[in-house]
């Protein structure tokens, strides 16, 4: 079981977001819903509280901690991956966000998106085992190293994926309606970074607060909707703050993502850019994220949690040298420590889930 860091969760998250309004301007409101939400379940714990996270992290011992350094995603789990278009139109499946990105051990990603599936099995989300989960995300991985790497595009491959993309892709009357009902923001819009997101042309545009996500609640987020070409377009600015491993020190590369993006194995999504202190991204019915819970029933969970596998593994093995040297060091490892690892961070995820219900809620 990991040990305890040095403070307790209700603790942390005082000092996290003392440092984070320092950099940001909070939403007040928003933050008491994620604190609320906080309490719904580990699984969502675990999706909020990535500054805990890694405090805990450090406790699981060198053999992790000494593993080959990479560009990492940071907070990923099982919800970090969704659909997107890239610039010729098709639909890509990926990791959709990278908040938090920063330099850290290949080995963190693989612990917590093992973590964050094992959760969702916990609250039967998923289906299998524990150690077939950690075996799916590794054969994905190690797969993705040997080959090269290679986008996920749901065109002429991946049918069985592009049908749990598709089946998971929003009512287009329904999104837009969604969207058009946000009351109209007034204060601390960045309009002429909307603006110039949109295609040259759009009129009509209105600009609205929005409140989405986990995480990232607390954070200002804006969302643009026009006309253009003869329908609805829209686009969201999100404020942009450092990762929280650069607030405890684990990591000191504050501008990762902006290195990270260009250099991954990536069909790029066109609508997407960091302009700090903003990320701007286009928003669309077929630009989704994974919801667990809206999954079909029917769906080879092994070849899902295979393809976030490889896909991990197209981010952190953005070069052959990088790969590699991640392919030596993983295949080194004992059989199980991943399993062994992800075991002892949703253990440990649960006892500070259970202390936030008792103790965080009035934070």
């Amino acid at each position: 079981m990991a040990l305890k860091p040095t403070v307790d969760i209700v603790t942390a998250t005082r000092e996290y977001e003392t440092w984070l309004a320092s950099r940001i301007a909070i939403v007040s409101a928003d933050l008491r819903e994620k604190h609320d939400r906080m309490s719904e379940s580990p699984f969502v714990f675990l999706r909020a509280t990535f500054y805990w996270w890694i405090q805990r992290w450090q406790t699981l011992g060198r053999p992790l901690a000494d593993a080959q350094r990479s560009l990492a995603v940071g907070d990923l789990h099982v919800e970090n991956f969704g659909t997107w278009r890239d610039a010729e139109g098709r639909l890509i499946w990926g990791i959709n966000d990278f908040d938090e990105a920063c330099e850290l051990p290949y080995t963190h990603d693989l612990v917590r998106l093992a973590t964050s599936a094992c959760l969702a099995e916990q609250d039967s989300q998923f289906s299998l085992s524990d150690r077939a989960i950690c075996e799916a995300i590794l054969e994905g991985y190690g797969e993705c190293l040997q080959r090269g790497g290679r986008p996920i595009v749901l065109a002429e491959r991946y049918k069985w994926l592009r049908d749990i993309a598709l089946s998971n892709l929003r009512d287009p009357g329904i999104f837009w309606d969604k969207l058009l009902k946000l009351p109209i923001a007034r204060d601390g819009v960045p309009r002429a970074l909307l603006l110039a997101a949109f295609p040259r042309g759009a009129t009509g545009v209105r600009i609205s607060r929005r409140v989405a996500g986990v995480g990232s609640l607390g954070r200002p987020r804006f969302v643009g909707i026009a006309e253009s070409a003869g329908g609805l377009v829209a686009r969201e600015a999100k404020a942009w703050a450092p990762s929280a491993a650069t607030w405890l020190r684990v990591s000191d590369r504050a501008n990762a993502a902006s290195r990270l993006l260009p250099q991954v194995i990536r069909a790029v999504d066109p609508g997407f850019a960091i302009r700090r202190p903003w990320i701007i991204r286009r928003l669309a019915p077929d630009c989704s994220k994974i919801e667990v819970d809206d999954l079909p029933g029917k769906r080879d969970e092994q070849k899902l949690l295979r393809a976030m596998g490889w896909e991990t593994a197209n981010v952190h093995g953005y070069n052959s040298a990088r790969r590699t040297a991640i392919a030596r060091d993983l295949s080194a490892r004992k059989s199980g420590w991943l399993l062994a690892a992800a075991s002892a961070m949703a253990d440990a995820t649960v006892e500070d889930w259970r202390l936030w219900k008792r103790q965080g809620r009035s934070t």
